[in-house]
């Protein structure tokens, strides 16, 4: 199942990787091990984030996409499951909604 996983990096360590110039190595190391659809990098409440678009087979996918970012980082990681209009239609809203309408 496809999954957004938002990733917000405090100031430190981050303002240190990139004074050192190792943050572009690193992040290229977490995205080729990440492999996301889609990646995007944004402000988000006034801090850094990374927002990235994942293939989750099971819960246990994700400490191997979060780790790298708490243990580099020391970052905040969230998830949300995602659908396409696509698969949002063989959800069986209509069903549903005469269901529990």
């Amino acid at each position: 199942m496809k999954m957004l996983l938002t990733v917000e990096f405090p100031p430190e360590p981050f303002n240190a990787l990139v004074r050192s110039g190792e943050v572009a190595e690193l992040i290229g190391r977490i995205l080729a091990a990440m492999q996301p659809e889609a990646t995007y990098f944004t402000e988000q409440d006034g801090q850094r984030c990374g927002i990235f678009v994942v293939d989750v087979a099971t819960a246990s996918d994700v400490p191997r996409l979060a780790e790298p970012f708490f243990l580099k980082f020391a970052a905040t990681c969230k998830f949300r499951i995602v659908m396409s209009p696509a698969e949002l239609q063989q959800a069986g809203l209509d069903q549903l909604g005469k269901t529990w309408g």
